[in-house]
């Protein structure tokens, strides 16, 4: 009797959990990222979004996930393109639900997770947030929020999915750009050439001619495309400036023209945007936030004798004798793009499909 009644409970349950009367919930398993030496910065991870295992794996389905958006034929990776460093590689795109020329170039979202702030003109504070522009945004991805939640509950795996990352199969808006953010801070570049340089590794080595692009960047780059050599090569000092690229900033398309002014209202801020990591930049050409320079050689040209000047340009770019610019001979700007090329990371597209 004592052994039919224990076999008779454990029917029980088992005829519960079968009738879905019961679902277990697991934890996510933890998920560690992995920093390079020379990137001794730590990651900033907000609290109520921890690294998991789960999360990342349905993050980077979201990502590549063309149903994210109203027609459901555009994806995170159509402007984010890995083998591109996440770029695009256009001056402009078009590529959104509207075809409508966007107003400013696609940035690149090499280690993205150390961002503190997003868009041009750091106009999101953290990824989490950031992700709900493109996602919206009618020129771009297009997507009604509630009918996005709808399609996806829909989906054969991916209430599965949402339970095993976050404990709920009930899809939620904030629950997508959790997920997208977590498989953003995933996207860190740090084993390029100039890496296994500073960190005395195999395949380590730099030319005669990419070392004197290296000491000639620190003389007249590292100002705003800040590292410390071996320690936090970030390559930008993550903050924003005018660069001479305009005098005339105007108030049209949201002021977009006006840089970070459009979000600080600091008039000194004014046709100042932010400064964007180096990091796989012979990888991501155009260049600047409208992208209108194709080449490396034209942005040193920029720096170097078409800088234009206004009472906005940042006082690193003005010299004490009135003029604008960076002073460089040509064989300086060819050493220089000769150790840009140094910062590509070629297998970041293959860790990162």
């Amino acid at each position: 009797m004592k052994t039919r009644s224990y076999s008779y409970f454990f029917f029980l349950v088992w005829l519960g959990v079968a009738c879905g009367k019961k679902q277990e919930v697991l934890e996510p398993t933890p998920y560690t990222l992995s920093i390079p030496a020379n990137l001794q910065k730590a990651m900033p991870i907000p609290r109520h979004n921890p690294m998991t295992e789960e999360g990342v794996v349905l993050g980077k389905k979201l990502f590549y996930d063309p149903l994210l958006s109203a027609n459901n034929q555009i994806s995170c990776a159509t402007c984010h393109v890995a083998a591109l460093s996440f770029s695009d590689g256009k001056t402009l795109s078009n590529a959104g639900l509207s075809k409508k020329t966007f107003v400013r170039h696609v940035p690149h979202l090499t280690n993205v997770g150390w961002s503190e702030g997003l868009f041009w003109d750091g106009g999101a504070n953290n990824l989490e947030s950031m992700v709900f522009g493109p996602l919206t945004h009618p020129d771009e991805m297009g997507e009604d929020l509630e009918q996005l939640l709808q399609e996806l509950q829909q989906m054969p795996d991916y209430p599965h999915l949402f339970r095993k990352a976050y404990g709920t199969d009930s899809i939620q808006s904030a629950l997508v750009a959790r997920a997208l953010a977590q498989y953003m801070r995933t996207l860190i570049s740090a084993d390029s050439r100039y890496d296994r340089f500073v960190r005395s590794e195999e395949g380590g080595s730099l030319s005669a001619i990419e070392r004197e692009g290296l000491n000639l960047f620190k003389e007249k780059c590292a100002s705003c495309h800040a590292f410390e050599s071996g320690k936090k090569d970030f390559f930008t000092d993550f903050s924003y400036h005018n660069n001479g690229l305009d005098t005339i900033f105007s108030e049209e398309e949201e002021r977009v023209s006006m840089g970070r002014f459009r979000i600080s209202f600091d008039s000194t801020q004014i046709g100042a945007y932010k400064t964007p990591t180096l990091r796989n930049v012979a990888l991501t050409a155009p260049y600047m936030h409208d992208g209108r320079f194709q080449s490396l050689k034209e942005v040193l040209d920029h720096y170097n004798q078409n800088m234009l000047a206004s009472p906005y340009l940042d006082t690193a770019l003005q010299n004490s004798n009135g003029q604008v610019g960076i002073p460089m001979q040509e064989g300086e700007k060819e050493a220089i793009i000769a150790f840009l090329h140094t910062l590509s990371d070629q297998d970041f597209s293959l860790v990162h499909p």
